[in-house]
């Protein structure tokens, strides 16, 4: 079986099945396990002098322990590349955790704060409809890239040893890549490595969502995707804002202090309500199906 084929068949378990809570209520996700093996480095490395090579020994093993499980997976065969794939891909989760800040609009201000609060790390408990609705759409056009599109592509160049080495460095990137005190020198590797394993799934991502919304703005998405504090998450965001007519990004609060981001789709509407998020939702699922597409046509090229 192809490699494209295996991703086919894993974006469809995953959109069938999506994350199984009574399966992980009894055994630790792979990406718990990947968390956990993170913060042991973590604990160990990440004191005294030298941190910033630390930090890069840490990815250094990261990268070893997760080919070293990717050809364990591979060597079991298709079914169990199938399955690890859909584990670590993530579109049905991420349908479902924006889908509750659309729900928990519907039923006040206050639940969708609450239902926002569980995906973003900004300061939700003053936003009104319009920031709490930006934040989720925001986060759903990110995830796409780095919890979808990310883990597929690598998958279709190394492998189930590509994909698990991806979600090794993302995990890691998501736990120490920080501009802290404590992070800065011994994250630097991680955060640097995930800049550059996103690139191409990031650009991919919005050429995606400007192929389903019909939306032929390329040149208007860069320059949007440049006023974006991230060198990869502007991508998707200003592909996600150009598709729905609305500007994302803008002033937000983080630990108490407002921070001026700019405007990505500046032009675009800025007051949002919860048919926003429904209509990034339906995004979502056309980019979903222009990658099951994609994936099936090259599975039929290359049988």
């Amino acid at each position: 079986m192809t490699i494209a084929l295996v991703l086919l068949c894993a974006l469809l378990l995953d959109a069938l099945f999506g994350e199984p809570q009574w399966l992980w209520s009894r055994l630790p996700h792979p990406a718990v396990l990947m968390g956990r093996l993170v913060q042991v480095l973590d604990q160990h490395l990440n004191v005294g002098a030298a941190r910033k090579a630390k930090g890069i020994i840490c990815v250094l093993v990261l990268i070893t322990a997760g080919y070293l499980m990717g050809n364990v997976i591979s060597y079991l065969g298709p079914v169990a590349e199938i399955i690890v794939a859909a584990i670590l891909l993530a579109h049905r989760s991420l349908i479902q955790h924006v889908a509750a800040v659309a729900k928990g609009l519907r039923s006040s201000l206050s639940e969708g704060r609450d239902a926002v609060g569980m995906i973003v790390s900004r300061d939700t408990g003053q936003m009104d409809t319009s920031q709490v609705t930006r934040a989720a759409i925001e986060s759903a056009a990110e995830n796409l890239s780095d919890g979808v599109v990310a883990p597929a592509f690598w998958l279709l160049v190394g492998g189930v040893p590509g994909l698990v080495i991806y979600k090794m460095v993302n995990t890691a990137d998501s736990m120490i890549g920080y501009r802290t005190p404590k992070y800065e020198a011994f994250g630097w590797a991680a955060a640097r490595l995930d800049d550059a394993l996103n690139l191409i799934p990031a650009r991919g991502t919005a050429l995606l969502i400007a192929l389903v919304s019909w939306t032929a703005q390329l040149g208007k998405i860069r320059s949007d995707a440049r006023l974006h504090r991230s060198p990869n998450a502007g991508w998707p965001e200003a592909a996600m804002a150009r598709a729905l007519g609305i500007a994302l990004s803008g002033p937000r609060a983080y630990d108490g202090a407002m921070r001026e981001f700019p405007w990505v789709n500046p032009d675009g509407r800025r007051d949002l309500t919860v048919v926003d998020i429904d209509a990034a939702i339906v995004m979502l699922w056309k980019t979903w199906a222009a990658a099951v597409l994609l994936c099936a046509l090259t599975g039929l090229l290359t049988a």
